[in-house]
C-alpha cells in the first residue's frame, strides 16, 4: 500500500485570524484558491469551490465541512462523486492547521489524506496525488505571496 499523503508547510507574514479568515471565507478563498467559493466554516455544511469559471466547463467540486475550530484548525472532505454524501471511502480530506508565530505571522500546515481508502486504480491515485501535490504547492505559494504584497 502507497502512502498518498500531501503534507504542505507554509509561513504567513499575517496573523492567525486574517489567514483563518481568508482560508474560510468565500470572499477570501478566491484571492488565492478558486474562482468561486460557496461554503460555510461550520461542521456538517456542504459547499463548493469552482475552478477555471471562465470556461465552457468549470470544475465544480463539492465540499463538506468536518471541522472548524476557529482560528485554529479548518477541515473538509472533497472530490467525491455529485449527488452523494461525503465518506472515507469517496473522498480525501484536507485540513488546515493554524499556529501562532508571534503577532504576526502564522505557520499554516495543510494536509490531505485518504486517497488510500479510495477505489480506484493505482495509475488513477498516482496522478490524482502528484495533480493535487502540485496544485498545494501552487495555491499554497499563492497564499504566501497574497499576504507577501500587503493584502
Amino acid at each position: 500500500m502507497n502512502n498518498y499523503t500531501i503534507e504542505r508547510d507554509i509561513e504567513i507574514d499575517a496573523p492567525v485570524d486574517v489567514v483563518w479568515r481568508t482560508i474560510t471565507e468565500p470572499e477570501l478563498i478566491r484571492t488565492w484558491f478558486s474562482d468561486a467559493a460557496d461554503v460555510e466554516a461550520r461542521p456538517g455544511a456542504v459547499g463548493s469551490l469552482t475552478f477555471q469559471a471562465d470556461t465552457d466547463a468549470p470544475n465544480i467540486v463539492g465540499i463538506t465541512v468536518v471541522a472548524a475550530d476557529r482560528p485554529h484548525r479548518f477541515s473538509y472532505r472533497w472530490v467525491y462523486p455529485p449527488g452523494v454524501r461525503a465518506t472515507e471511502a469517496n473522498s480525501t480530506l484536507v485540513t488546515f492547521t493554524l499556529a501562532a508565530d508571534g503577532d504576526e505571522r502564522t505557520r499554516l500546515r495543510v494536509v490531505e489524506t485518504g486517497l488510500d481508502q479510495m477505489d480506484m486504480p493505482d495509475d488513477d491515485k498516482q496522478k490524482f496525488f502528484e495533480q493535487h501535490r502540485h496544485g498545494w504547492q501552487v495555491q499554497g505559494d499563492r497564499l504566501r505571496d497574497l499576504f507577501a504584497t500587503g493584502h
